[in-house]
C-alpha cells in the first residue's frame, strides 16, 4: 500500500492569518483540507482597496475565498475576522470552534504583521512598528496558544501546535530588529510550551520558512533584487507555501506524534545549522 498520512480525517484545525490569496496560510488551509480536517480560517478583515491587484483582478474575497476553496475539497470551513492579539477574541474564537465543529485538534499560529517601516536600523525604528511587529507574532502566538491549550486540557484531548517564524528569528540579521526578535522569541515559546504540554499529549513545533513567495515579499519585486535572494538559496528557487504547509500536517499526523519543542527550517537548504 502507498504511504498515507494518518490522524487527520475528521480532525478541525484553525489555521490563522489565512486570508491572502498569495500565502503560507492558504497553503495551509487548502493542504488540512485535503487531508481529511476541517478547517477553521481567520484574518483581519482587510479592506477589498487594500488587496493587491492580483487580488482585486481575481474578485478575491480574502478568508471567505479561502472557505469557499476548503468546503470545495468536501470539508467544513468557518471564517472568522479576529485579532490574535486581543485576549478575548483569542478565547472566543477557541469557544466558537468548539461550538460550531464539536471539536479543535490543531493550531497553525501563522499570523504575521505585514512587512513595513520596521525594516530599518534600530536607531530609526518607531516603537509603534516595534509593538505592531512583537504583538502580532509573539503576543498573539501566546494568546492563541494559550486558550487552545487550556481547552485541550480541560477535555483531556491530545493534539499539536505549529507555530510559523522565519530562518530570520536564527540568523537575527541588521536592519530587522523586530522581525528577528518576534521569531526568535515565537521559537522560545515553542521550546518552553513544548515542554509542558508534551506530558499532556499536546506537541508543540515552530516551522521556520526561508523565501517564500507570496504577496507578503512584493515590495522586492522580482527582477534584480528578487534573483539576487534566490541566489542565496542553495536549491536556486523560492517557495510558494506548500512546503511549509506539508511540513505543518506531517507535524500534525500520527506520523509525526513524536516530534516536539523542535524548530525545523524549510528553506531549499539556505540554513544548515540550529
Amino acid at each position: 500500500m502507498p504511504f498515507e498520512l494518518t490522524g487527520l480525517a475528521g480532525k478541525v484545525v484553525v489555521v490563522t492569518g489565512a486570508g491572502r490569496m498569495r500565502s503560507i496560510g492558504r497553503q495551509m488551509a487548502l493542504a488540512f483540507a485535503k487531508a481529511g480536517a476541517d478547517v477553521v480560517v481567520t484574518g483581519t478583515g482587510r479592506s477589498p482597496d487594500r488587496y493587491p491587484d492580483d487580488e482585486k483582478a481575481a474578485g478575491w474575497r480574502d478568508i471567505d475565498s479561502v472557505a469557499d476553496e476548503v468546503r470545495a475539497m468536501g470539508r467544513k470551513a468557518l471564517p472568522i475576522v479576529m485579532d490574535v492579539a486581543d485576549e478575548e477574541d483569542a478565547n472566543g474564537l477557541i469557544n466558537q470552534t468548539v461550538r460550531e465543529l464539536g471539536r479543535i485538534d490543531f493550531l497553525i499560529n501563522n499570523a504575521a504583521s505585514a512587512r513595513g517601516e520596521d525594516r530599518v536600523p534600530v536607531v530609526d525604528l518607531d516603537l509603534d512598528a516595534w509593538d505592531l511587529v512583537i504583538r502580532v507574532k509573539l503576543r498573539g502566538g501566546f494568546l492563541m496558544s494559550r486558550a487552545f491549550a487550556r481547552e485541550m486540557i480541560k477535555n483531556e484531548r491530545e493534539g499539536a501546535i505549529v507555530n510559523i517564524s522565519s530562518i530570520a528569528g536564527k540568523r537575527m540579521g541588521p536592519n530587522s530588529a523586530a522581525y528577528s526578535a518576534s521569531n526568535a522569541g515565537i521559537q522560545a515559546l515553542s521550546s518552553s510550551m513544548s515542554g509542558e504540554l508534551g506530558p499532556k499529549g499536546i506537541r508543540v513545533n515552530t516551522i521556520c520558512p526561508g523565501i517564500i513567495d507570496t504577496s507578503r515579499l512584493d515590495d522586492l519585486g522580482r527582477d534584480k533584487r528578487w534573483q539576487a535572494a534566490i541566489q542565496g538559496v542553495p536549491m536556486r528557487r523560492a517557495s510558494d507555501g506548500t512546503d511549509i504547509a506539508n511540513m505543518a500536517v506531517y507535524l500534525c499526523s500520527e506520523q509525526g506524534n513524536w516530534i516536539n519543542g523542535q524548530a525545523i527550517n524549510v528553506d531549499g537548504g539556505s540554513m544548515t545549522s540550529h
